[in-house]
């Protein structure tokens, strides 16, 4: 697999881990950022906004459109953060480059208190990032037991378009026809005394 392939599957695999947190999960993640953390975040999603969407509804909509520029990667690595922290710690001399079977031995600490779908964003966060355990950990993410990433949920259904007024449609249609004969109307005109007032010169 060449890296433009490697990469969109890495971002792929992470923008699922991200869609199987839950909103209220990722809300009470948002919530529990000190400070310094919250402002990065906010940042990073563009939040506030003036339109009254929630933290969860700005997030969802930043990642979504921000796959390739990095946004929704720093989303992750800071909703993941804390969980990363105490694996390393756990990992002890093996963080940097941990087995599988040292991976193993600790995530069982890290769902229990991190919940399982921060520990998927953690190891997808990890492939994402290029770490050396990559490959391990998409192994996990895809085939593990306990671990593997469920389905991207489906996408939320779209609103039914609202029934379209044909009177309303036609008055539209008359208006702008009426808008074009009148400003060729007027460009005829100008165009009528453009000319008298080259011949009034001439």
């Amino acid at each position: 697999m060449n890296q433009v392939k490697s990469r969109l599957a890495a971002l792929a695999l992470l923008d699922r881990a991200l869609a199987n947190v839950s909103d209220e999960r990722l809300d009470a993640l948002v919530a529990a950022f000190d400070d310094e953390f919250r402002t990065a975040y906010d940042r990073v999603v563009g939040w506030p906004v003036e339109d009254g969407q929630s933290i969860v509804e700005v997030t969802r909509a930043a990642c979504h459109s921000g796959r390739m520029n990095g946004t929704l990667e720093r989303v992750a690595a800071l909703a993941s953060d804390r969980c990363l922290a105490q694996c390393i710690e756990l990992l002890g001399s093996a963080a940097d480059n941990p087995t599988e079977e040292q991976l193993l031995g600790v995530t069982p600490q890290l769902v229990d208190d991190h919940g399982i779908e921060v520990v998927r964003l953690m190891l997808a966060s990890a492939v994402a990032g290029e770490a050396a355990a990559a490959v391990v950990c998409t192994r996990l993410l895809k085939h593990h037991d306990e671990l593997a990433l469920p389905p991207a949920p489906p996408p939320a259904p779209r609103p039914a378009p609202e029934p379209v007024d044909e009177a309303e449609r036609a008055a539209l249609r008359e208006r702008r026809k009426l808008d074009r004969q009148r400003k060729q109307a007027d460009q005829k005109l100008r165009r009528e005394q453009a000319a008298a007032a080259k011949t009034r010169k001439g």
